[in-house]
């Protein structure tokens, strides 16, 4: 199967969009099930912490053990309401027990799993960079679906993606150990120092940690060349695709927008293709 997989580029391809589907489904339990889990955890630490009585208070679904079910009705899900993508369209987008409408987040987040991991394998080949670049695919898709749902950036996985980052730089996967280190200080407080500069111009709190440790983990996969690209990016797509959310939804302009799902997109676009993007920016402009 190896040589399968080095010998034909569309074997590749196909097998990277598979398995991104099944991971793309594993990933939709994580954005479903970690906030709760989270928040239980908080509460259970804060009690102890103050000291209150424990209250009988049965934990949330785990992120493995339990089965998947309707949120509805409560209707366990056969094996064939599992299947990627495929179980949406067989059941019209309904539950088999009670009819209820099955969210697009499902297919949704399948899909966009799928391409972006066959665009690892088709960018890096069969490889240790595309593995490692799927690593980097799931987590950032976890992480822009929590904070598009919970406006949280949960720590275990922020910081998971930064420790990863870190030791893959050891053998100088897709930048070294120095670039690394630098990228993520850089990335920190680069967004720590906006942070702080506008809360003292305005009282208020423009974005959360969770952004700044993000963005650490992004320098820490992309460089510290790849920070002010990557908030260029972010910033721009932001700034569109939130005014279009606001116009849409008819939102106040200071109703607050998740920050995160934009730094994904742009430090998988950087990690992708940074150099690419930056080598036809010089040719446009004339710099070489």
């Amino acid at each position: 199967m190896l040589d399968a997989i080095q010998a034909s580029a569309g074997f590749t391809l196909g097998l990277a969009f598979v398995f991104g589907l099944l991971i793309g489904s594993f990933l939709n339990v994580v954005i479903l099930r970690l906030p709760p889990w989270m928040e239980w955890q908080w509460r259970r630490e804060s009690r102890e912490l103050l000291e209150l009585p424990e209250p009988y208070e049965p934990a949330p679904p785990g992120i493995v053990v339990k089965g998947s079910a309707c949120p509805k009705c409560g209707h366990t899900l056969a094996a064939w309401e599992n299947i990627p993508v495929l179980s949406f369209v067989l059941l019209r987008g309904r539950c088999r027990g009670c009819g209820t409408a099955i969210s697009l987040q499902y297919p949704v987040v399948e899909l966009v799993t799928a391409l972006m991991f066959a665009a690892c394998a088709w960018r890096f080949g069969a490889s240790p960079e595309t593995l490692a670049a799927m690593v980097f695919t799931g987590l950032l898709v976890a992480m822009a679906g929590i904070d598009l749902r919970t406006t949280l950036l949960p720590d275990q996985l922020t910081l998971s993606l930064l420790w990863i980052g870190l030791g893959l730089s050891t053998i100088t996967l897709f930048t070294s150990p120095t670039d690394a280190i630098f990228g993520a200080i850089a990335g920190y407080l680069s967004l720590w120092t906006v942070y702080k500069g506008f809360k003292l111009l305005t009282g208020k709190e423009g974005m959360g940690y969770g952004d700044f440790k993000l963005l650490a983990a992004l320098g820490a996969w992309c460089g510290v060349g790849g920070i002010l690209p990557i908030v260029l990016m972010s910033s721009f797509i932001g700034a569109v695709v939130g005014s279009i959310w606001i116009a849409w939804r008819g939102a106040d302009r200071a109703t607050p927008i998740p920050f995160g799902p934009y730094l994904a997109a742009a430090g998988w676009v950087q990690l992708m293709w940074g150099p690419q993007i930056l080598q036809a920016y010089r040719d446009w402009s004339g710099l070489n």
